[in-house]
Protein backbone atom coordinates (compact mmCIF):
# COMPACT_ATOMS: atom_id res chain seq x y z
CA UNK A 1 0.00 0.00 0.00
CA UNK A 2 1.07 3.33 -0.46
CA UNK A 3 2.40 5.53 1.79
CA UNK A 4 -0.77 8.26 2.79
CA UNK A 5 0.27 11.60 0.84
CA UNK A 6 0.62 14.55 2.52
CA UNK A 7 -2.62 17.27 3.02
CA UNK A 8 -1.59 19.95 0.11
CA UNK A 9 -3.40 18.85 -3.17
CA UNK A 10 -1.59 18.96 -6.28
CA UNK A 11 -2.00 22.36 -8.86
CA UNK A 12 -1.54 19.89 -11.62
CA UNK A 13 -2.73 16.58 -12.66
CA UNK A 14 -1.46 13.72 -10.43
CA UNK A 15 -2.20 10.76 -11.22
CA UNK A 16 -1.24 7.05 -11.95
CA UNK A 17 -3.08 8.14 -15.27
CA UNK A 18 -3.33 11.34 -17.29
CA UNK A 19 -6.44 13.25 -18.02
CA UNK A 20 -6.27 11.68 -21.96
CA UNK A 21 -6.35 8.12 -20.67
CA UNK A 22 -8.92 8.78 -18.13
CA UNK A 23 -11.28 10.68 -20.67
CA UNK A 24 -10.74 7.71 -23.06
CA UNK A 25 -11.76 5.03 -20.69
CA UNK A 26 -14.36 6.81 -19.50
CA UNK A 27 -15.76 7.41 -23.09
CA UNK A 28 -15.76 3.49 -23.50
CA UNK A 29 -17.51 2.57 -20.62
CA UNK A 30 -20.13 5.45 -21.35
CA UNK A 31 -20.97 4.30 -24.30
CA UNK A 32 -22.37 0.83 -22.95
CA UNK A 33 -22.79 1.29 -19.36
CA UNK A 34 -25.09 4.87 -19.31
CA UNK A 35 -28.39 4.63 -18.15
CA UNK A 36 -31.06 5.53 -20.62
CA UNK A 37 -32.98 8.52 -19.74
CA UNK A 38 -35.57 10.73 -20.93
CA UNK A 39 -33.39 13.69 -21.33
CA UNK A 40 -30.32 11.96 -22.71
CA UNK A 41 -32.60 11.08 -25.83
CA UNK A 42 -32.55 14.92 -26.32
CA UNK A 43 -29.99 17.67 -28.01
CA UNK A 44 -32.28 19.94 -26.91
CA UNK A 45 -31.10 22.74 -24.15
CA UNK A 46 -34.28 23.77 -22.74
CA UNK A 47 -35.50 20.30 -21.83
CA UNK A 48 -31.71 19.40 -20.47
CA UNK A 49 -32.02 22.33 -18.82
CA UNK A 50 -34.73 21.31 -17.24
CA UNK A 51 -33.52 18.24 -16.21
CA UNK A 52 -30.73 19.61 -14.66
CA UNK A 53 -32.22 21.82 -12.34
CA UNK A 54 -35.08 19.19 -11.51
CA UNK A 55 -32.09 17.11 -10.77
CA UNK A 56 -30.82 19.54 -7.87
CA UNK A 57 -31.68 17.42 -4.54
CA UNK A 58 -33.43 15.51 -6.46
CA UNK A 59 -32.97 11.49 -6.97
CA UNK A 60 -32.85 10.46 -11.00
CA UNK A 61 -36.00 8.15 -10.72
CA UNK A 62 -37.97 10.64 -9.14
CA UNK A 63 -37.41 13.16 -11.52
CA UNK A 64 -38.00 10.71 -14.67
CA UNK A 65 -42.24 10.94 -14.28
CA UNK A 66 -42.14 14.93 -13.24
CA UNK A 67 -39.62 15.88 -16.09
CA UNK A 68 -41.98 13.83 -19.03
CA UNK A 69 -45.65 15.76 -17.59
CA UNK A 70 -43.16 18.81 -17.76
CA UNK A 71 -41.87 18.91 -21.12
CA UNK A 72 -45.44 17.33 -22.07
CA UNK A 73 -47.27 20.82 -20.43
CA UNK A 74 -43.97 23.05 -21.39
CA UNK A 75 -42.64 21.47 -24.71
CA UNK A 76 -40.23 24.69 -25.34
CA UNK A 77 -39.30 27.74 -23.65
CA UNK A 78 -41.59 29.78 -24.80
CA UNK A 79 -44.65 27.65 -23.58
CA UNK A 80 -43.04 27.99 -20.01
CA UNK A 81 -42.67 31.77 -20.70
CA UNK A 82 -46.24 31.72 -21.97
CA UNK A 83 -47.98 29.96 -18.49
CA UNK A 84 -49.10 31.12 -15.26
CA UNK A 85 -46.98 31.02 -12.24
CA UNK A 86 -49.86 28.51 -10.55
CA UNK A 87 -49.59 26.25 -13.53
CA UNK A 88 -45.99 26.41 -13.13
CA UNK A 89 -45.99 25.69 -9.58
CA UNK A 90 -48.72 23.22 -9.81
CA UNK A 91 -46.28 20.91 -12.31
CA UNK A 92 -43.11 21.22 -9.69
CA UNK A 93 -45.69 20.23 -6.93
CA UNK A 94 -43.83 17.42 -4.80
CA UNK A 95 -40.56 18.25 -6.28
CA UNK A 96 -39.64 20.91 -2.94
CA UNK A 97 -37.27 23.48 -3.07
CA UNK A 98 -39.78 25.40 -5.08
CA UNK A 99 -37.31 28.69 -5.97
CA UNK A 100 -36.14 26.39 -8.67
CA UNK A 101 -39.71 26.55 -10.49
CA UNK A 102 -39.44 29.67 -9.72
CA UNK A 103 -36.60 30.24 -11.55
CA UNK A 104 -36.75 28.34 -14.31
CA UNK A 105 -40.42 30.51 -15.12
CA UNK A 106 -38.28 33.66 -14.62
CA UNK A 107 -35.59 32.87 -16.57
CA UNK A 108 -37.80 30.96 -19.47
CA UNK A 109 -39.53 34.82 -19.27
CA UNK A 110 -35.90 36.67 -19.43
CA UNK A 111 -34.78 33.83 -22.31
CA UNK A 112 -38.25 34.76 -24.54
CA UNK A 113 -37.78 38.45 -24.27
CA UNK A 114 -34.13 38.84 -25.16
CA UNK A 115 -33.18 40.51 -28.32
CA UNK A 116 -32.70 36.88 -30.16
CA UNK A 117 -34.99 35.07 -28.52
CA UNK A 118 -33.15 31.91 -28.62
CA UNK A 119 -31.55 29.95 -25.50
CA UNK A 120 -27.84 30.38 -24.38
CA UNK A 121 -25.00 28.39 -25.67
CA UNK A 122 -22.25 29.10 -23.21
CA UNK A 123 -21.33 29.25 -20.31
CA UNK A 124 -21.19 33.34 -19.62
CA UNK A 125 -24.42 33.87 -20.84
CA UNK A 126 -25.84 30.74 -19.02
CA UNK A 127 -24.75 32.06 -15.93
CA UNK A 128 -27.10 35.47 -16.54
CA UNK A 129 -30.11 33.59 -16.05
CA UNK A 130 -31.57 33.33 -12.58
CA UNK A 131 -31.12 29.90 -10.76
CA UNK A 132 -27.77 29.21 -12.88
CA UNK A 133 -25.02 28.28 -11.19
CA UNK A 134 -21.32 27.18 -12.24
CA UNK A 135 -22.14 23.73 -12.45
CA UNK A 136 -25.37 24.05 -13.94
CA UNK A 137 -24.03 26.40 -16.84
CA UNK A 138 -21.44 24.02 -17.36
CA UNK A 139 -23.45 20.75 -17.68
CA UNK A 140 -26.23 22.98 -20.04
CA UNK A 141 -22.90 23.94 -21.57
CA UNK A 142 -21.25 20.61 -22.42
CA UNK A 143 -24.38 18.29 -22.77
CA UNK A 144 -26.50 20.34 -24.91
CA UNK A 145 -23.92 22.11 -27.17
CA UNK A 146 -20.56 19.85 -26.49
CA UNK A 147 -19.03 22.71 -25.20
CA UNK A 148 -15.27 22.15 -23.33
CA UNK A 149 -17.12 23.11 -19.80
CA UNK A 150 -16.53 21.47 -16.58
CA UNK A 151 -18.61 20.37 -13.65
CA UNK A 152 -18.75 19.77 -10.19
CA UNK A 153 -21.55 18.56 -8.69
CA UNK A 154 -21.27 15.81 -5.38
CA UNK A 155 -21.12 12.78 -7.96
CA UNK A 156 -18.04 14.30 -9.67
CA UNK A 157 -16.59 15.68 -6.70
CA UNK A 158 -16.37 11.77 -4.76
CA UNK A 159 -14.69 10.75 -8.11
CA UNK A 160 -11.95 13.10 -8.71
CA UNK A 161 -11.02 13.24 -4.63
CA UNK A 162 -10.55 9.56 -4.97
CA UNK A 163 -8.99 9.28 -8.35
CA UNK A 164 -6.44 12.03 -7.19
CA UNK A 165 -6.49 11.03 -3.40
CA UNK A 166 -7.07 14.80 -2.72
CA UNK A 167 -7.34 15.46 1.29
CA UNK A 168 -9.21 18.21 2.59
CA UNK A 169 -12.82 19.46 2.73
CA UNK A 170 -14.20 19.89 -0.91
CA UNK A 171 -16.47 22.40 0.08
CA UNK A 172 -13.83 25.24 1.19
CA UNK A 173 -12.42 27.42 -1.55
CA UNK A 174 -8.50 26.15 -2.16
CA UNK A 175 -9.97 22.67 -3.09
CA UNK A 176 -13.13 23.37 -4.75
CA UNK A 177 -11.03 25.48 -7.40
CA UNK A 178 -8.20 23.03 -7.86
CA UNK A 179 -11.49 20.56 -8.51
CA UNK A 180 -12.64 22.79 -11.09
CA UNK A 181 -9.32 22.86 -12.49
CA UNK A 182 -9.26 18.94 -12.47
CA UNK A 183 -12.71 18.91 -14.10
CA UNK A 184 -11.38 21.20 -16.54
CA UNK A 185 -8.27 18.97 -17.45
CA UNK A 186 -10.86 15.87 -18.31
CA UNK A 187 -13.44 17.57 -20.39
CA UNK A 188 -10.70 19.84 -22.66
CA UNK A 189 -8.60 15.90 -22.81
CA UNK A 190 -12.13 14.50 -24.22
CA UNK A 191 -12.49 17.30 -28.01
CA UNK A 192 -12.29 15.70 -30.89
CA UNK A 193 -11.88 12.16 -30.34
CA UNK A 194 -14.90 11.55 -32.52
CA UNK A 195 -18.04 11.96 -30.30
CA UNK A 196 -19.46 8.47 -28.46
CA UNK A 197 -22.79 6.34 -29.88
CA UNK A 198 -24.85 5.36 -27.00
CA UNK A 199 -26.91 1.84 -27.22
CA UNK A 200 -30.37 3.73 -27.65
CA UNK A 201 -28.76 5.23 -31.16
CA UNK A 202 -28.03 8.57 -29.67
CA UNK A 203 -24.58 9.92 -30.79
CA UNK A 204 -23.16 12.52 -28.29
CA UNK A 205 -20.07 14.63 -28.23
CA UNK A 206 -17.21 14.08 -26.47
CA UNK A 207 -17.39 16.97 -24.08
CA UNK A 208 -21.08 16.54 -23.44
CA UNK A 209 -20.20 12.11 -23.21
CA UNK A 210 -17.38 12.89 -20.69
CA UNK A 211 -19.16 14.97 -18.04
CA UNK A 212 -22.36 12.51 -18.29
CA UNK A 213 -19.91 9.70 -17.61
CA UNK A 214 -18.01 11.17 -14.29
CA UNK A 215 -21.56 11.76 -13.13
CA UNK A 216 -22.97 8.75 -13.97
CA UNK A 217 -19.39 6.73 -12.68
CA UNK A 218 -19.81 8.67 -9.49
CA UNK A 219 -24.25 8.01 -9.40
CA UNK A 220 -24.08 3.88 -10.57
CA UNK A 221 -20.53 2.78 -9.68
CA UNK A 222 -18.15 5.04 -7.46
CA UNK A 223 -20.63 5.24 -4.14
CA UNK A 224 -20.56 6.63 -0.90
CA UNK A 225 -20.17 3.71 0.39
CA UNK A 226 -19.72 0.44 -0.59
CA UNK A 227 -18.00 1.64 -4.13
CA UNK A 228 -18.55 -0.65 -6.96
CA UNK A 229 -14.57 -0.58 -7.67
CA UNK A 230 -14.61 -4.52 -9.36
CA UNK A 231 -16.96 -2.83 -12.06
CA UNK A 232 -15.33 0.86 -12.62
CA UNK A 233 -13.51 1.19 -15.91
CA UNK A 234 -11.21 3.41 -14.33
CA UNK A 235 -9.91 1.52 -10.91
CA UNK A 236 -6.05 0.88 -12.31
CA UNK A 237 -5.92 4.85 -12.77
CA UNK A 238 -7.28 5.73 -9.39
CA UNK A 239 -4.92 6.84 -6.30
CA UNK A 240 -7.67 5.74 -3.98
CA UNK A 241 -8.38 2.09 -4.70
CA UNK A 242 -4.00 1.62 -5.43
CA UNK A 243 -4.00 2.88 -1.31
CA UNK A 244 -7.06 1.02 -0.71
CA UNK A 245 -8.68 4.31 1.04
CA UNK A 246 -11.59 4.88 -1.26
CA UNK A 247 -14.21 5.50 1.40
CA UNK A 248 -11.65 7.61 3.04
CA UNK A 249 -12.91 10.67 0.23
CA UNK A 250 -14.01 13.02 0.42
CA UNK A 251 -13.46 14.18 3.58
CA UNK A 252 -16.29 16.44 4.16
CA UNK A 253 -16.40 17.46 8.02
CA UNK A 254 -19.13 16.05 9.88
CA UNK A 255 -22.93 17.33 9.04
CA UNK A 256 -24.23 19.21 11.81
CA UNK A 257 -26.86 17.09 13.75
CA UNK A 258 -31.03 17.16 12.72
CA UNK A 259 -33.39 19.54 14.41
CA UNK A 260 -36.25 18.32 15.22
CA UNK A 261 -39.68 19.85 14.73
CA UNK A 262 -43.11 19.38 15.29
CA UNK A 263 -45.94 21.15 13.61
CA UNK A 264 -49.85 21.07 13.46
CA UNK A 265 -52.19 21.17 10.27
CA UNK A 266 -56.14 21.36 10.22
CA UNK A 267 -58.43 20.58 7.59
CA UNK A 268 -61.43 22.81 8.42
CA UNK A 269 -64.53 21.41 6.38
CA UNK A 270 -67.96 23.07 5.86
CA UNK A 271 -70.92 22.01 3.88
CA UNK A 272 -68.23 20.03 1.21
CA UNK A 273 -65.50 22.77 1.29
CA UNK A 274 -62.46 22.84 3.08
CA UNK A 275 -60.40 26.38 4.02
CA UNK A 276 -57.04 26.76 2.31
CA UNK A 277 -54.85 29.51 2.36
CA UNK A 278 -51.64 30.87 0.49
CA UNK A 279 -48.52 31.31 1.72
CA UNK A 280 -47.31 34.96 1.00
CA UNK A 281 -44.68 36.43 -1.43
CA UNK A 282 -41.69 36.73 -0.83
CA UNK A 283 -41.35 33.78 1.95
CA UNK A 284 -40.82 30.04 2.36
CA UNK A 285 -43.18 28.30 -0.15
CA UNK A 286 -44.27 31.51 -1.60
CA UNK A 287 -47.27 30.81 -4.06
CA UNK A 288 -48.28 27.55 -2.40
CA UNK A 289 -51.48 26.40 -0.84
CA UNK A 290 -51.95 24.76 2.82
CA UNK A 291 -54.09 24.13 5.42
CA UNK A 292 -54.26 26.51 8.67
CA UNK A 293 -51.68 25.10 11.60
CA UNK A 294 -49.04 26.30 13.77
CA UNK A 295 -45.45 25.38 15.23
CA UNK A 296 -45.66 23.59 18.20
CA UNK A 297 -42.81 22.74 20.33
CA UNK A 298 -41.27 19.50 20.71
CA UNK A 299 -41.33 17.90 22.89
CA UNK A 300 -44.99 18.13 22.87
CA UNK A 301 -47.11 16.01 24.84
CA UNK A 302 -50.34 16.22 23.21
CA UNK A 303 -51.13 17.79 19.85
CA UNK A 304 -54.66 17.73 19.66
CA UNK A 305 -54.50 19.95 22.98
CA UNK A 306 -52.96 22.16 21.64
CA UNK A 307 -54.57 22.39 17.99
CA UNK A 308 -58.11 22.49 20.03
CA UNK A 309 -56.63 25.56 22.54
CA UNK A 310 -55.37 27.51 19.59
CA UNK A 311 -58.93 26.82 17.60
CA UNK A 312 -60.86 27.00 20.82
CA UNK A 313 -63.03 24.01 20.14
CA UNK A 314 -63.39 21.21 22.22
CA UNK A 315 -60.76 18.13 21.51
CA UNK A 316 -63.25 15.93 20.73
CA UNK A 317 -63.90 17.81 17.25
CA UNK A 318 -60.46 17.18 15.62
CA UNK A 319 -60.46 13.89 14.39
CA UNK A 320 -56.72 12.91 13.92
CA UNK A 321 -55.25 11.88 10.50
CA UNK A 322 -52.30 10.11 10.48
CA UNK A 323 -49.11 11.55 11.21
CA UNK A 324 -46.96 12.97 8.24
CA UNK A 325 -42.85 12.64 8.80
CA UNK A 326 -40.79 14.86 6.20
CA UNK A 327 -37.50 16.63 6.06
CA UNK A 328 -36.30 20.17 5.05
CA UNK A 329 -32.43 20.92 5.30
CA UNK A 330 -31.75 19.89 8.38
CA UNK A 331 -35.20 19.81 9.95
CA UNK A 332 -36.90 16.45 10.98
CA UNK A 333 -40.41 17.30 11.04
CA UNK A 334 -43.62 15.40 12.29
CA UNK A 335 -46.85 16.71 10.63
CA UNK A 336 -49.99 15.89 12.64
CA UNK A 337 -52.95 17.17 11.42
CA UNK A 338 -56.70 16.96 12.04
CA UNK A 339 -60.24 17.14 10.15
CA UNK A 340 -63.27 19.14 11.57
CA UNK A 341 -66.69 20.04 10.70
CA UNK A 342 -69.26 22.30 11.80
CA UNK A 343 -66.88 24.61 13.93
CA UNK A 344 -67.13 27.77 11.47
CA UNK A 345 -63.93 29.68 10.68
CA UNK A 346 -62.09 30.79 13.93
CA UNK A 347 -60.56 33.86 14.32
CA UNK A 348 -57.08 32.37 14.61
CA UNK A 349 -56.91 30.83 11.39
CA UNK A 350 -57.12 34.29 9.64
CA UNK A 351 -59.48 35.57 6.86
CA UNK A 352 -56.72 35.61 3.78
CA UNK A 353 -57.99 31.73 1.99
CA UNK A 354 -60.87 30.19 0.45
CA UNK A 355 -63.44 27.76 0.80
CA UNK A 356 -62.73 25.27 -1.87
CA UNK A 357 -64.36 21.95 -3.59
CA UNK A 358 -62.58 18.82 -4.14
CA UNK A 359 -62.24 19.47 -7.48
CA UNK A 360 -60.54 22.77 -6.93
CA UNK A 361 -58.52 21.15 -3.97
CA UNK A 362 -56.92 19.02 -6.39
CA UNK A 363 -56.10 21.57 -9.27
CA UNK A 364 -54.40 23.86 -6.55
CA UNK A 365 -50.59 23.53 -6.10
CA UNK A 366 -49.96 22.29 -2.53
CA UNK A 367 -46.58 21.65 -0.93
CA UNK A 368 -45.31 18.14 -0.71
CA UNK A 369 -46.53 17.75 2.92
CA UNK A 370 -50.28 19.03 3.07
CA UNK A 371 -50.88 17.31 -0.43
CA UNK A 372 -50.32 14.01 1.63
CA UNK A 373 -53.01 15.60 3.69
CA UNK A 374 -55.35 15.46 1.31
CA UNK A 375 -55.03 12.04 0.06
CA UNK A 376 -55.14 11.40 3.56
CA UNK A 377 -58.62 13.29 4.47
CA UNK A 378 -61.97 10.54 4.50
CA UNK A 379 -63.87 9.64 1.40
CA UNK A 380 -66.36 11.36 2.43
CA UNK A 381 -64.93 14.02 3.51
CA UNK A 382 -65.80 16.43 0.36
CA UNK A 383 -67.63 15.30 -2.64
CA UNK A 384 -65.71 13.61 -5.85
CA UNK A 385 -64.67 16.12 -8.38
Amino acid sequence: MRASRTAIAPTRWDGPGTPGDLAQSLLRWFSTAARDLPWRRTRNPYGIWVSEIMLQQTQVQTVIPYWNRWMEAFPDVHALAAAPEERVLKLWEGLGYYSRARNLHRAAARIVGSETGRFPDTVDSLLELPGIGRYTAGAVASIAFNRPAPILDGNVIRVLTRLLALKGDPRTRPLQEILWARAQDLVTASEGRGGVRMPWGECLGDCSALNQSLMELGATVCLPKNPRCEACPVRSLCRAAEEGTQERYPETAPRPAPIQKVDAAVVIEQKGTVWVRQRPAGGVNAGFWEFPGLELPDPVDNVRRHVARWLGVPEDRLAPLPPIRHAITRYRIRLESFHTTGIGLPAVVGSTGRWVDRRELEALAFTAAHRRIVRLLPKATLPAA
